[in-house]
């Protein structure tokens, strides 16, 4: 099959995925399922991956590499292990992350994410950039006859990371409350989305990038704002106060310690972009008592309730298309800026 392997990691991000013939993958346990990709999704993640960010995490001793990176996976069953029934060759899926056992704690509780040993395709094991990838049956979801791999694929991690963040800020936000969102990308303009169905919160959307703002207002943004240098204050004054909970999807660059002060008193702040380093005095964390936490990938549950909304119409992916064969002009263009929304990538 053809696929793109990473051959080294560049903090500079010189490197170019290598476009080439390897092995098919192969069914080696009776849960295992094969996937044809329709379609894999290019997530700021890679780009980290490439950087190296991840190597002490997926590959401490050094024998990772080669490997096919793509861990937004959606496509059809291609071939399946002796012990799959819930699926058969031919149905359309969408994947889920992470492949896990079921039989952890978290895995019971319903926390995939947690799952004490869960195997991440696309990250520490190859994955969807490629014409076929291996996964587990229990990471599957079947897809509604009217939605296609091409359409949802970045919603299996981009998708489920935004609405898993929305649907925590839904709780703590009533009528008349204000969210921020910083970063109307790939995660922010899903979670604005979600946000619309979720809550009736008002939204202001925060990014630099003008397409990302005519994006966030066609989606309903109740006010949208360039990032510039008066952002704290103007989104303080804006939202009566600071907002009552800012989602920042950029978590780097100095980001991350603009957010928190831009958060109102008894706030909350939830991190989802990482990179950076949050530098928060206690004193005035006690005072405004502002919550400051994470939110990692959804679990399989929110990806079915994510399917959902998508198969109803309303939370749409807006993506840029690109052919395998071209992986390294769309990682180029998501570094540069030149899309707005996500990349998919097309075998």
């Amino acid at each position: 099959m053809k696929a793109a392997r990473l051959y080294q990691y560049d903090e500079k991000m010189n490197v170019q995925l290598k476009y080439e013939t390897v092995a098919d993958p192969t069914i080696n346990a009776p849960d295992e399922v094969v996937v044809r990709v329709g379609a894999a999704g290019l997530c700021r993640t890679d780009l980290h991956i490439i950087e190296g960010v991840w190597r002490d995490a997926m590959d401490p001793n050094g024998n990772l590499l080669p490997y096919i990176m793509g861990h937004e996976n959606a496509g059809w069953v291609e071939a399946i292990g002796s012990g799959v029934k819930s699926v058969k060759v031919g149905d359309s899926v969408i994947c889920h992350p992470l492949r896990t056992c079921g039989i952890c704690l978290s895995c019971r509780h319903g926390h995939d994410m947690h799952c004490e040993s869960g195997i991440f395709p696309g990250l520490g094991t190859n994955g969807g950039f490629a014409e076929y990838f291996i996964t587990s049956e229990r990471a599957l979801i079947k897809l509604n006859k009217n939605v296609t791999p091409i359409d949802v694929a970045p919603m299996a991690d981009a998708g489920i990371t935004a609405y898993r963040a929305a649907k925590k800020a839904a709780k703590v936000l009533p009528p008349g409350t204000w969210c921020a969102l910083l970063g109307i990308g790939g995660l922010g303009h899903i979670a604005l989305q979600c946000l619309n169905e979720l809550c009736s919160a008002k939204v202001v959307a925060i990014d630099r990038n003008p397409k990302a703002r005519e994006m966030a207002q066609s989606m309903g943004a109740t006010a949208v704002h360039d990032g510039g240098k008066n952002m704290v204050e103007e989104v303080r004054e804006l939202t009566g106060g600071g907002a009552h909970v800012v989602i920042d999807f950029v978590g780097e660059l100095g980001v991350e310690n603009l957010c928190w002060k831009m958060v109102r008193r008894g706030g909350q702040y939830i991190a989802v972009g990482y990179g950076g380093k949050i530098e928060v005095p206690t004193l005035h964390m006690i005072i405004n008592e502002v919550n400051l936490g994470g939110s990692l990938v959804g679990n399989f549950t929110e990806l079915v309730e994510l399917m959902e909304l998508n198969a109803q119409g309303k939370v749409k992916m807006h993506s840029s298309r690109y052919k395998l064969a071209d992986i390294n002009s769309a990682i180029d263009d998501f570094k540069a800026g030149r899309f707005a929304g996500r990349a998919v990538v097309v075998p």
